[in-house]
């Protein structure tokens, strides 16, 4: 008979950063992102999973915070694992089909002033500058799998290729 591992054991296994957001666009194609008071860089919805929280329902609560929108949120489109780095921790990203956000329910967003101090649509081609060009691949990545129904797999951006043995980060 085996025993169930101990909080010791829990205790010393390796912790990531887990973080999950929502893919929206509106009637046009054009996605969803938002301008954070602390970073450069453009976002879309969403932040860092809480403990004991699943990554959706971190979406769900991140996009209620951040739009103060109560959205449902449909199947996830990306997975992407991030190494750490001297200034970040190592992480597993996650995206979410948020679907369509209309012009009526757009111009209902509210913004946390102290947070994050704007939001637009913007077409993919022209997030070069306004988001890193790591969530530019991953943006790429979500509608591609949202079009075709599947699942992005990436590394630090890059589409993973489940053929290839393990290896260094690009």
């Amino acid at each position: 008979m085996t025993s169930e591992p101990t909080a010791d054991f829990y205790a010393q296994l390796p912790t990531k950063r887990v973080a999950a957001g929502a893919l929206f666009t509106d009637e046009i194609g054009r996605v969803l992102l938002l301008r954070p008071t602390y970073k450069q860089t453009w976002e879309i919805p969403g932040g860092v999973v809480e403990d004991n929280e699943s990554p959706r329902a971190g979406a769900v609560r991140e996009v209620l915070e951040e739009l103060g929108l109560a959205l449902s949120l449909g199947r996830l489109l990306c997975i992407d694992w991030i190494p750490s780095r001297l200034s970040e921790t190592e992480g597993v990203m996650l995206i979410y089909d948020g679907g369509l956000i209309d012009g009526d329910t757009a111009a209902t967003i509210q913004l946390p002033g102290a947070e994050l101090s704007d939001h637009r649509f913007v077409n993919l081609d022209l997030t070069r500058g306004l988001v890193s060009g790591r969530m530019e691949r991953r943006l790429r990545a979500a509608l591609t799998a949202r079009h075709e129904g599947t699942v992005a797999e990436l590394r630090n951006g890059y589409q993973e290729d489940p053929r290839s043995a393990p290896s260094s980060v690009p």
